[in-house]
């Protein structure tokens, strides 16, 4: 903690006012922000970042604001000051809790100047009086600035903006919605070229590339990068189940855990926030619990995006009174959001990246001063390794990079409508401003004009249909949108958040308890439980898009699924996890999570090898189904994906085979009723990189892939409208559109420059093709182990599960799972 000092500032004065010590970084971040400089401020959760860059804002805006000419105190005024500040946050949640903290000095030292929140859960009553006039201070979300600019002149109602600062800047840089706020500030640095932007950050590992993504690239004055080095505890350990075994798969000990979870949360000072990957599992989670503590009901709660708003709010507000023993949540509550009485943060399961483990650790002592603890909770015993190199990792603070998206036009279609929207544009000055976003900078003017084009006309196939001619250009060169009903349905499209049709899920009475994706609903039929808000219910009828449900009597029901791929293992961790497998090939088993993986890992030793950074584990294995290889390059289930269909196209390229494959964050798994040559996977011609790209699309159903990947892309670019408030559009409407449009422009319109969008995207982000390549080069730098197996091993046994899961039933699964271990420990006998 910095010692007391006198305060340089206003702002700083109130700081100490209030009791509180400013930190070196603190006082780093306002003399930038003094010296007008815009930057990136990466620290630790709950070390005080939001103060950092806002008490140094708010007290630059009162020295050229309040204080009159020759004084050098603020002269008080009653006056409110117009919008100067927008505080972009990635999560509506996060927008009353940052409204909260901003206001607390603004009310104080300007307490005439405003404060508001423009969200998609914004009142129509206080849009209304916003749009009369904004606040000083609007704390809103990329999509609501972007909606900000199709104002009829948004120039007059933004130009003043003199800040803006990016919270959870991690969080938006990689996806589509960063992009959007890239082109949203480079509006705004058009409407004033003085701008100042500001990103906040605490787990990022290329920060300057990601300064330069926010801040632009000619940023002048140069930006300032401040890191907050504070002495913020962190703890993370792992919850060891007793005697995990010799062999394990994907959820073998979930359910062993529910009794030492219960202990910690009992033991727990104050509350726990239980987190789970996905919403499937929160709910399973919440209902372990309940049925552990049935005494605990009204003390635990349920949290994650699904969930009816004034649900999600009751808990929060229940987590910053202290009231709740603990929350099971989702990424729902990963960011920013202050919960002081949090002492403990657990993890089911692996957190698949260092960056998730930090963030989700910094939920619990947040504060300065306060240490923050996560416990994980492993699943199955390759987590237990998983955990001891996510905490050895998280230490050394290697930390994944997140890289912006490179020039997607879907999102460049959409913007070039909205600021048509907004008064208009010329195409010449256009084109240099979206270059000015960092994701744009190599857009050559052949694609902005197509891009153009597209939204004149339709690009080539569509112009005979008035609907895709969305703007105009005018005798003046100024393109603007002229249809009024085109520009609402552009207004109802803006975002880049793109999920299947959701259904409200109500009780008879009207009772909303938030949102299941259409398809789990038409597979129910009347009378189907299943538990969803963490209530088991029963279903009886869709009716206007909404299913209608009851309390159910029964004591059993189906758990929903939400479509989104499984988070992957990310380079850093799959690096880490390895580096931990050598310790324990080397004997060392000097961390308590190797020692207790060690009866598994014994037996992998013993039946094969132990995986190390420095080889390559291939294992064959011959069984009633065929032929088995199990490949382990630890790059994440993407990865192993691509890496899967590859080599099986290039195995059945010289001698025609069939193969089914399974994958995981370890390896994958081919298997075929014939046995194949092994030689290009002993000469490591299987592992070429030469015509990866052909290959790669040689060896999928590319077709398929791209065209699903479109259905995103049409949306995105405005292709498809998803209906009024009230009125959606069915998912299989949605589909049959983006099926049509991807048909026509094949047919009709090759030179369709989202067509090829669509299949950069599967190579980029489902394949990642970068990563499969250097993933490729790292097998072919490694030494090769063979090994034949007698037996399934410990590491091959739970990609042979992914592929039973597929085919058989539980009790099958569970059946077949039983004699294989028996036939196995007999053997070992």
């Amino acid at each position: 903690m910095a010692s007391r000092r006198q305060p340089h500032s206003t702002a700083e004065q109130w700081l100490q006012g209030r009791g509180w010590k400013s930190f070196p970084f603190q006082r780093e971040a306002w003399q930038a922000i003094a010296q007008g400089r815009s930057g990136m401020l990466h620290a630790t959760t709950g070390s005080g970042k939001t103060y950092a860059v806002w008490l140094g804002m708010l007290d630059a805006l009162l020295k050229r604001h309040w204080a009159p000419a020759g004084s050098a105190a603020p002269a008080r005024k009653s006056v409110a000051e117009p919008l100067r500040v927008i505080w972009l946050t990635p999560m509506r949640a996060l927008a009353s809790d940052t409204t909260r903290a901003l206001a607390a000095p603004l009310a104080a030292l300007a307490p005439s100047w405003t404060i508001g929140q423009r969200t998609g859960d914004t009142p129509s009553a206080e849009r209304a009086r916003q749009d009369r006039r904004f606040p000083t201070v609007l704390v809103t979300t990329p999509e609501s600035l972007t909606l900000m600019l199709t104002r009829s002149d948004p120039r007059a109602d933004l130009q003043g903006v003199e800040y803006v600062v990016v919270d959870e800047w991690h969080e938006l840089i990689g996806s589509k919605r960063g992009v959007q706020a890239q082109l949203a500030l480079a509006r705004l640095r058009r409407f004033n070229p003085q701008l100042v932007t500001w990103g906040l950050s605490a787990t990022l590992g290329n920060l300057e590339q990601a300064m330069e993504v926010l801040c632009g690239r000619d940023a002048q004055p140069a930006p300032a990068l401040v890191r907050g080095r504070i002495d913020k505890k962190l703890v993370i350990d792992t919850l060891i189940p007793p005697d995990p075994g010799k062999y394990s798969w994907a959820g073998h000990l979930g359910a062993r855990m529910q009794q030492p979870v219960v202990d910690e949360i009992a033991r727990a000072p104050g509350s726990t926030l239980v987190f789970t990957n996905v919403r499937s599992q929160a709910e399973i989670w919440y209902q372990l619990l309940l049925e552990a503590k049935p005494e605990w009901a009204g003390e635990i709660a349920l949290h994650h995006g699904s969930i009816d708003k004034a649900s999600r709010e009751w808990v929060e507000l229940g987590l910053k009174e202290g009231r709740l023993r603990a929350v099971v949540a989702t990424s729902s509550l990963d960011l920013g959001v202050d919960f002081l009485p949090v002492e403990r943060v657990l993890q089911i399961g692996s957190p698949k990246g260092v960056a998730r483990i930090m963030q989700r650790a910094g939920r619990s002592g947040h504060a300065p001063g306060r240490a923050s603890r996560l416990t994980l909770v492993p699943t199955h015993t390759m987590e237990l390794i998983e955990a001891a190199a996510a905490r050895r990792a998280a230490y050394e603070g290697r930390v994944e990079k997140r890289e912006a998206p490179d020039k997607p036009l879907d999102v460049l279609v959409q913007h070039i409508v909205t600021v048509a929207l907004g008064g208009g544009f010329r195409a010449d000055a256009l084109f240099d401003e979206v270059r000015t976003a960092w994701s744009y900078r190599d857009l050559t003017r052949a694609e902005f004009d197509w891009a153009l084009l597209f939204c004149e006309r339709g690009g080539e196939s569509l112009t005979a249909y008035p609907d895709y001619h969305r703007i105009a250009l005018g005798e003046d060169g100024v393109y603007r949108v002229r249809d009024a009903a085109i520009g609402r349905r552009h207004k109802l499209g803006i975002g880049t958040i793109v999920s299947d049709s959701a259904m409200h899920v109500k009780y008879m009475s009207g009772a909303s308890l938030g949102t299941i994706e259409e398809g789990f609903i038409a597979r129910l039929r009347k009378g189907d439980c299943f538990f969803f808000a963490g209530r088991l219910l029963e279903f009886i009828r869709v009716q206007e898009m909404a299913a209608y449900v009851k309390k159910a009597t029964r004591s059993k029901g189906t758990v929903p699924t939400w479509q989104g791929s499984k988070m992957a293992l990310s380079t850093e961790m799959g690096d880490a996890v390895l580096q931990m497998l050598r310790s324990a090939a080397q004997g060392d088993f000097v961390e308590p999570e190797l020692q207790a993986a060690r009866p598994m890992l014994e037996t992998q030793a013993r039946l094969s090898r132990i995986p190390t950074p420095e080889g390559l584990l291939v294992e064959t294995f011959r069984s009633r189904e065929g032929f088995h290889l199990y490949v382990y390059p630890f790059a994440g289930r993407h990865v192993h994906l691509g890496l899967a269909s590859l080599l099986a196209w290039r195995l059945a390229r010289e001698r025609p085979n069939t193969f089914s494959m399974s994958v995981n964050d370890y390896g994958f798994e081919l298997v075929s009723p014939q046995e194949f040559d092994l030689a290009p996977i002993i000469d490591r011609s299987a592992f070429a990189t030469g015509e990866l790209l052909q290959d790669v699309l040689a060896s999928l159903n590319s077709t398929e892939l791209a065209q699903r990947r479109f259905r995103e892309i049409a949306r995105v670019a405005g292709l498809i409208f998803s209906g009024y408030p009230g009125q959606p559009k069915s998912a299989r409407q949605l589909q049959a559109s983006s099926g049509l449009f991807f048909e026509v422009f094949r047919k009709y319109d090759k030179g369709n420059l989202l067509l090829g969008q669509a299949e950069r995207e599967v190579l980029s982000q489902e394949l990642e093709l970068s990563r499969l390549r250097s993933t490729l080069e790292a097998m072919l730098a490694k030494e090769l182990w063979l090994m034949e197996l007698r037996h399934v091993s410990p590491m091959s046994l739970p990609l042979m599960v992914e592929r039973f899961r597929e085919k058989l039933t539980t009790e099958q699964l569970s059946t077949r799972l039983d004699r294989i271990l028996r036939d196995m420990e007999a053997d070992a006998r």
